[in-house]
């Protein structure tokens, strides 16, 4: 019966046609100017699933470890540094899960596990150097005019003393690039306290993904002429966005961390919804789609379906994402 209800009220929506996509345009620009000005983000807590259970203990402790770091900051900086990946080195041989340089770890880096050994592909001592070393250098620059944990960021890319010599975040466009794109993560890693801004780019997004209703689903499908037109489910809402101007990763787990995330009752049109069979980790996200309201959601499900509308209450509901530019922006190339 729950199936059977869902499908009726599916094929009531897909009818309404071009007045329900008028619908959610209104509604959603209704709330925005209700909402704009009108609220705040961000906590000191943790994005349900943001950060991977492995490592969720120590970035919620270590964060917390000075006035200048936060759980949200922190996770937004390893998440910049190495996508959480424990063994990747750079170009430049940093190493690990914080990316520290070899010379960097022999002095900054901390036995954080207590085993006796400082171990700079260890997380359980790289999470704890890299918050260590984040406050260090905030001590540095507490005297310098501007955001404290901004320049504490430019210092962790270029070194205290350029920060205090430029009197503030330098001139240098790697280092500014790195402190914004990290700002604006933490907005994706903090646990929101009061209600999120809509995304004003929402209704065109819903708009694309409702013109492809009835599309059959592909694997790996990016709509493009040679592949018919066809999208799989990451590859719908990337498109859906790209339409607005805003672009996301290709797959599901990365784009999740392209803005703030709405508890289920704070849901609008337009954000995006992900599934998972692992509650506990953002990076076994395995599919996603754009809520259109009503509990109600565009995707393009798997081989053999088509794009249509699905309910979203399932037991492997994992949690949402309300897109936003800057967020979309700062999000690494490569996880």
């Amino acid at each position: 019966m729950t199936v059977r209800k869902a499908w009726i009220v599916g094929g009531a929506l897909v009818g309404t046609g071009l007045s329900f996509v008028m619908v959610l345009v209104v509604g959603v620009y209704i709330v925005a100017g209700n909402l704009v000005n009108g609220v705040t983000t961000g906590s000191r807590g943790l994005a349900k699933g943001a950060v991977p259970a492995a490592y969720k203990s120590l970035v919620q402790q270590w964060g917390d470890l000075c006035p200048a770091l936060s759980p949200a900051l922190l996770a937004a900086q390893l998440y910049q540094e190495s996508g959480w990946n424990p063994t990747v080195v750079s170009p430049a041989d940093a190493r690990g899960i914080a990316q520290f340089i070899p010379s960097t770890w022999a002095t900054h880096g901390i036995d954080g596990d207590g085993d006796g050994k400082r171990d700079i592909w260890d997380p359980d001592d790289a999470i704890p150097s890299a918050a260590s070393y984040d406050c260090e250098l905030a001590k540095y620059v507490k005297d310098v005019p501007g955001n404290v944990s901004d320049n504490m960021l430019a210092a962790y890319n270029a070194g205290a003393y350029r920060v205090i010599r430029a009197g503030g975040v330098p001139a240098i466009s790697e280092t500014q690039n790195y402190v914004q794109r990290i700002r604006s993560l933490e907005k994706s890693f903090a646990a929101p306290v009061t209600r999120i801004d809509p995304t004003r780019q929402a209704a065109g997004a819903i708009a694309f993904a409702q013109s492809r209703l009835g599309t059959p689903y592909l694997w790996g499908g990016n709509g493009t002429a040679d592949q018919g037109g066809r999208f799989d489910c990451s590859g719908l809402t990337k498109a859906a966005y790209e339409k607005v101007g805003i672009t996301l990763p290709r797959v599901a787990n990365d784009q999740y961390n392209a803005g703030p995330h709405p508890s289920r009752d704070q849901l609008l049109p337009g954000d995006l919804v992900f599934f998972s069979d692992d509650h506990t980790d953002s990076r076994a996200i395995r599919h996603v789609g754009i809520y259109v309201g009503g509990g109600y959601m565009i995707d393009a499900p798997r081989t053999g379906a088509v794009i249509r509308f699905d309910p979203v209450d399932t037991p492997d509901y994992f949690g949402a994402t309300r897109v936003t530019e800057d967020g979309a922006k700062a999000l690494p190339t490569t996880v």
